[in-house]
């Protein structure tokens, strides 16, 4: 799965000039937290994001009057207090690797481009979504966890065996362990029962951790 295919196309703007009363007002309108901004030429040139313009509203200690400080709202500009070092990824990158760049830089959307043409964003609520779909969740079935050897042609063996006993396998996920001569599995299966599905795990495939119908 691609970025392309879950991100958010068109995504609503601001202009770098903006002024944060106007940024604010642009993310309540269109029910958004974050905003990539474009400059005088319709090139992103940062992001700003709800905490950012909370961080530059005066704090409830303030003397100043709502006045006073609506005023000085309306002078300071998005770009006084944008992002300019943005992390980017392109349409045609792995929903994966964006997920590895938020959670490596802690950041909570990523603009995507199209060479240097931004065509959509993704956030971590588009990625919950897309790993959703990628554990076949919504599909009723088997859903077990496993230990199997990281070896060639283990994990065909086991799902030769699952299809002659009708198994469908409607997601696959593995995932490193302590132990660099193992993986560890996710499944979910339909087609077969889970009494069944226990009796045909043997030894031979790894050691079965969990197993439940979902």
């Amino acid at each position: 799965m691609f970025v392309k295919d879950v991100m958010k196309k068109n995504p609503v703007t601001v202009s770098a000039d903006a002024s944060v009363l106007e940024a604010k007002k642009i993310m309540q309108k269109n029910e958004v937290n974050k905003l990539p901004v474009l400059d005088k030429n319709g090139a992103l040139s940062g992001i700003i994001t709800k905490n950012d313009l909370l961080k530059a509203s005066p704090s409830d200690a303030t003397t100043l009057d709502v006045f006073e400080m609506g005023y000085l709202l309306s002078k300071l500009t998005v770009e006084k207090i944008m992002v300019k070092k943005v992390k980017m990824v392109g349409e045609n990158e792995t929903v994966e690797e964006a997920a590895r760049l938020m959670n490596d830089y802690d950041i909570g959307c990523l603009p995507v481009m199209r060479d240097k043409l931004l065509v959509g964003i993704v956030t971590e609520s588009d990625l919950f979504k897309a790993f959703i779909a990628m554990f076949g969740t919504r599909h009723a079935g088997v859903r077990a966890t496993f230990t199997m050897k990281d070896e060639p042609g283990v994990l065909s063996r086991f799902a030769e065996s699952l299809a002659a006993k009708n198994g469908n396998i409607v997601s696959l996920v593995t995932a490193d362990v302590e132990d660099a001569g193992l993986r560890k599995v996710t499944l979910r299966v339909t087609g077969i029962s889970m009494d069944d599905f226990k009796n045909l795990f043997d030894s031979s495939f790894g050691e079965l951790e969990d197993i439940r119908n979902v």
